[in-house]
């Protein structure tokens, strides 16, 4: 009972991806809510989940070559029945395959309109069983990571074939729990004591202070360390930024795009919650999202906002010491996370550049002489990333890119702008450029 209930979630989650074009890892997480799903169900339901859509394109080339019938034309419950039948044989070894096919079976049988549907499923991966020792090599690089052809093919023009194949090859992977430590409260040791007393695994990141990695936890919000606001949850990738950013005691700080507020989070920690931080985002429901973890973290220099990054505040105008400006991107460099962003239609990526443009001349506008603006996006396109930037510089001459110093193994960025990679660095991918605008206003 206990796996059949992790299968039955994963596949309302895996359906409600392929009909209503939900986000996995959102869905995922109200999805387990509502089934009650203990630390055991939710860890083999999210790895089913992600496992599935990690693999999607390879596990349809499998499966297109047992099914009579073109997947596309199958039922999308029974597909998605196939698709989870299929990745448990190929991946999950602890799984038999009596299991894998039968459960598979249970499900069609169950959620299928087609009376003939649970036949299909018992045929298509019994067959997939046998053979499995001994299957076709799939046709390119693209299948064999689920990659579809033009993402794969812009991470080769980047990178290269081998570089692109180690980075494909990452965002099939399932990425660490980060917790990063409330230092203005709290100690690393202190937060370590209390997860490991409700039987947390916490281990210090190799080579980031103050930042711990999760195993076992079940419920993070549920943790007493989480609601006496030890730390918040947050990729090095991100808390990095903010520390090129260098955030400092008594600072004003604008953080334009700010939801759901680890940027803020990490800048007001490192400020010691000495300063300010208007910390806005243009969706109202954000705002108190952002309000409710600085009350955790009892953060008291964080001010929520509503505002639309790209309309002008004349208020702000030259206001701020720091404006962090973590603009929305195609999320390419968070496929680890949320592995059904690849297969995404391209088309409209393509108007983010002019968005992403509109609000970096807007809120540059705010910073003060001499002060610092941060570019940040957790994608990997140049043209969303070094792209924008550069044609700002070449549009607002009064800004220039500024060296920044990060721990090792990173160490210093004298270029101003960096990329991390999930391959090389191990965080998500990240790009950070450091402007600073110029003494004196022209």
């Amino acid at each position: 009972m206990r796996e059949s209930s992790a299968r039955e979630t994963a596949l309302r989650v895996l359906s409600a991806c392929a009909r209503q074009g939900a986000w996995s890892d959102g869905f995922l997480k109200r999805a387990l809510r509502e089934a009650g799903l203990d630390g055991r169900d939710a860890a083999l339901a999210t790895r089913l989940c992600f496992g599935v859509l990690q693999n999607r394109m390879l596990l349809d080339f499998y499966l297109s070559g047992l099914c009579a019938m073109r997947l596309e034309k199958l039922e999308e419950q029974v597909l998605e029945c196939l698709r989870l039948g299929a990745y448990q044989l190929l991946y999950l070894d602890r799984v038999p395959d009596s299991a894998a096919v039968n459960e598979s079976v249970k499900l069609a049988r169950r959620y299928a309109r087609n009376p003939r549907a649970a036949g299909l499923v018992n045929g298509v991966l019994r067959n997939l069983s046998r053979q499995k020792g001994h299957l076709p090599e799939p046709p390119g690089d693209a299948v064999r990571y689920s990659h579809p052809d033009w993402l794969a093919e812009a991470f080769a023009e980047r990178l290269g074939r081998e570089g692109a194949l180690r980075l494909m090859e990452a965002d099939n992977t399932q990425p660490p729990v980060c917790a990063q430590v409330n230092t203005c409260r709290f100690t690393s040791g202190q937060v370590r004591e209390c997860l490991e007393a409700q039987g947390v695994e916490a281990s210090p990141h190799p080579w980031l202070a103050d930042c711990l990695l999760l195993n076992g936890t079940g419920n993070i919000e549920r943790l007493d360390a989480f609601q006496k606001g030890m730390f918040y949850i947050q990729d090095p990738a991100a808390r990095l930024s903010v520390l090129a950013a260098e955030p400092g005691a008594g600072m004003q700080v604008l953080d334009a795009c700010a939801a759901p507020g680890g940027k803020s989070f990490a800048a007001g920690i490192a400020m010691g919650d000495r300063g300010n931080i208007f910390s806005c985002d243009i969706h109202p429901h954000k705002q108190k999202l952002i309000e409710a973890g600085a009350r955790r973290l009892e953060l008291s220099c964080i001010r929520a906002q509503t505002l639309d990054a790209k309309m002008g505040k004349e208020e702000y105008l030259h206001r701020f010491d720091l404006v962090i400006a973590d603009v929305p991107c195609s999320g390419l460099g968070i496929i680890r996370k949320k592995p059904d962003i690849r297969y995404k239609d391209p088309a409209p990526l393509e108007h983010l550049p002019r968005v992403q443009s509109a609000i970096l001349d807007n809120v540059a506008r705010y910073v003060k002489p001499g002060g610092r603006l941060l570019y940040a996006t957790c994608t990997l396109l140049e043209r969303e990333n070094e792209g924008v930037v550069n044609a700002f510089l070449d549009r607002c001459s009064d800004f220039t890119c500024e060296p920044f110093q990060l721990p090792e193994p990173i160490g210093a960025v004298p270029e101003g702008m960096l990329t991390l990679w999930p391959h090389i660095h191990g965080t998500d991918g990240f790009f950070m450029a450091r402007l600073k605008r110029k003494d004196m206003l022209k």
